[in-house]
């Protein structure tokens, strides 16, 4: 059996562009989002906003996408970038074994906001901040050391040195080429709403910052700045933690 690397992130913290960095680098089988496929519209979507008549698949279950990922590691290794708000629910010890585990976190003040202006009546069950938090602490005490943690502001800002800290970390050669890339489609990456969430990794050369083009939190409803004061607390704890830039 090969190893299974994962990323554990939160939605609109540029992970997809840390797994398009993964792609590049041509020695792992990645996989995107592939829980968070189950959970959308699997044949038993966990979806909060999920409503009659919307996909489903049949036979695509958080079960099924866990077989899966085990047998592809039975050929080489794997890499996943998904969202612990889609597995917390069943991961135990003998899930989480199955993993080499991860965090990419990112302000939340910038996640939410993004996710309000993509989707102006999202739930809270689908930020993800108190999720991964658990996820993080879960993992921590089952192995008794804190799993690597990377900051989007410190990758965007210096990727070289934070991706060369991270593959340090979790024991991969780094590879500087898969840094860039050529702009393009990323259909490999775009299974949930035609790829409209990743128009900026289509458009993009690499792992760099980008323009901010939503509104800022001060702007956004009660509602989204009464969410923002509930995650920030688990972000910050996690922030703590995490690989110096």
């Amino acid at each position: 059996m090969h190893r299974i690397l994962a990323l554990w992130a939160v939605p609109r913290s540029t992970s997809t562009a840390f797994e398009w960095m993964m792609r590049q680098r041509g020695d792992f089988d990645c996989l995107h989002e592939p829980f968070g496929e189950a959970w959308y519209q699997g044949e038993a979507p966990i979806w909060p906003r999920w409503k009659p008549g919307d996909k489903v698949t049949p036979g695509l279950t958080l079960q099924s996408t866990l077989e899966d990922i085990l047998d592809r590691a039975t050929r080489a290794p794997v890499f996943i970038k998904d969202f612990p708000h889609y597995i917390i629910h069943m991961a135990d010890k003998d899930f989480l074994a199955h993993f080499e585990h991860a965090f990419l976190i990112r302000d939340p003040a910038k996640t939410i906001t993004s996710m309000y202006d993509k989707w102006p009546d999202f739930n809270e069950g689908e930020v993800g901040f108190a999720e991964q938090r658990a996820l993080f602490d879960k993992i921590t005490l089952l192995n008794g050391r804190r799993p690597p943690v990377i900051d989007s502001d410190d990758l965007l800002e210096d990727p070289h040195t934070m991706v060369e800290r991270w593959c340090e970390s979790v024991e991969i050669p780094f590879i500087e080429s898969a840094l860039s890339w050529e702009p393009g489609a990323r259909d490999e990456v775009s299974w949930w709403d035609g790829g409209s969430f990743h128009a900026n990794l289509r458009n993009s050369d690499g792992l760099k910052p980008q323009v901010r083009k939503y509104v800022e939190l001060d702007a956004t409803p009660e509602r989204v700045r009464d969410v923002h004061s509930r995650a920030r607390p688990n972000y910050d704890h996690l922030y703590q933690f995490r690989t110096q830039p």
